[in-house]
Formats: structure tokens, C-alpha cells, sequence
């Protein structure tokens, strides 16, 4: 009995972290993580490591296209030189597979729309345990080692911010996190049509897309690109306004 006790509390606990609201941060902590999330990004060192968040969040997005889509996922594999591939099984055109491809160029910005949704409502604590929940769901569809390593690491990462961190460090990581993904989101994009310019990516989300639908690759980009764009401007202001 003992031991149903203790995890009941346990669970308990948790629930009561992750539904109670938290006081508003200071301006200065909502600015200063979103210029650290910026910088994240644009230098090319620390963009080496962390662009590998970036396609966990895009190969995500693709499994959860499949799902709702219809289609049997089969797996998903994370690179060490940054790239990914999910697959799924059902038909090979249709609005499914539309649907699956086009999820995961916008994928890293819609999860930071959500989070900064999350945070203006005063839940950072709670975006952080539902983003460990969603990278234990993650984790059983993962098919490679450096895969799971990745998943795992970012997993213990969270869980031990959310656990054992402050108050204020767990408002900054989520904060973080939220902005990293939100001014991450079009830098990949960017990628993918430089790449498509010197005609190596052949077979990229746009490539595909465009002979799926007969739309021209660079207007499934151009798509790409404006819904990263909406979604920084939308999630930029909650973070902005969430502050006290």
C-alpha cells in the first residue's frame, strides 16, 4: 500500500506543478532568453548542436500528420549530421500524405506557438511537463541509436529543470525554449531553398509536395516560410505581453 501511496503522491505532485499557474516574469527575463534563443540560432557553432532540437520537432510533426492523416507510422530516425526520416505506411498521394509532408517545415513553429500560448497563460511549468510527455511519446517511435540518444538527453534535460529547478530557471528554460523554436523555425526553411537552388535536395518536404499537388516547390517554401514568420509574430507577442 505503501508503495500505490507514494506514486499516487508522486503523480499528485506532478499534476498540481503542471496545472498551477505561475507569477508573471520580469521583462527583462522574457527579453533576455528570447536574445539568448536568437543567438542560439545565428551563431553557427552553438547552431551546429542545437538545429538537432529542431528536427526532433520537424520528424514529430511528420508522425503526428501520419496519425491524424490515417497513416501507420513505422518509425522515425534522427541523424547525427542533423537530418531525419519518418516513416509511415498508406497511400502514396492523396491529402494524407499532403498533409504528412507539408507537417514538418511547420512543425518547430506551431510547438512554439503552443508555447508561448502556454506561457502567456502563466503555465510554464506545465509546457515543460507536457513537452516531456511528448518526447516520451516521442521516444517509442525512434528506430536508430543516435536517435534515441537524442531524445533521451533532451528528456532528462527537461525532466530535471521541471523536478529539481527554481521557480525562476524554470520559467527561463521554458521561455527558452519557446522562443528558440519560434526564431528557429525559418532558418531551416532558408536552408532547404539554398540547397534546392544548387539542386541537392531533390527529394526534400518541397520537392515532394510539388509533385504531389503540380504546385511549384518554391510556393510550398514560400508556405513554409510565411507560416514561420506568423507564428513568431503572433508567439514573439504572448511572450512579450505574458511578462509582468
Amino acid at each position: 500500500m505503501s508503495a500505490v501511496s507514494d506514486g499516487g503522491s508522486i503523480i499528485g505532485e506532478v499534476w498540481d506543478r503542471a496545472t498551477s499557474s505561475q507569477p508573471a516574469p520580469s521583462l527583462g527575463l522574457v527579453v533576455g532568453t528570447g536574445i539568448l534563443a536568437l543567438l542560439l540560432v545565428a551563431l553557427p557553432l552553438s547552431w551546429r548542436y542545437t538545429r538537432h532540437l529542431v528536427t526532433i520537432a520537424h520528424e514529430a510533426a511528420h508522425g503526428v500528420a501520419a496519425l491524424i492523416s490515417g497513416r501507420r507510422l513505422e518509425g522515425i530516425r534522427l541523424h547525427s549530421d542533423t537530418s531525419g526520416l519518418t516513416l509511415s505506411r498508406g497511400r502514396r498521394s492523396g491529402p494524407g500524405m499532403v498533409l504528412t509532408a507539408f507537417a514538418g517545415y511547420v512543425g518547430p513553429a506551431l510547438l512554439g506557438l503552443g508555447g508561448a500560448y502556454l506561457l502567456w497563460l502563466g503555465h510554464p511549468v506545465g509546457l515543460l511537463w507536457l513537452a516531456l510527455l511528448l518526447l516520451a511519446l516521442l521516444l517509442i517511435q525512434i528506430r536508430n541509436w543516435f536517435g534515441l540518444w537524442s531524445v533521451l538527453i533532451s528528456s532528462v534535460g527537461v525532466f530535471a529543470v521541471s523536478w529539481w529547478g527554481s521557480a525562476v530557471v524554470q520559467s527561463s528554460f521554458a521561455y527558452a525554449g519557446t522562443w528558440f523554436l519560434l526564431l528557429a523555425a525559418p532558418r531551416p526553411v532558408l536552408e532547404l531553398q539554398a540547397l534546392r537552388r544548387r539542386g541537392q535536395a531533390r527529394s526534400s518536404d518541397a520537392d515532394m509536395l510539388a509533385r504531389l499537388t503540380r504546385i511549384p516547390g518554391i510556393i510550398w517554401v514560400l508556405a513554409f516560410l510565411a507560416s514561420a514568420g506568423a507564428a513568431l509574430a503572433v508567439g514573439g507577442s504572448w511572450l512579450l505581453r505574458s511578462a509582468g
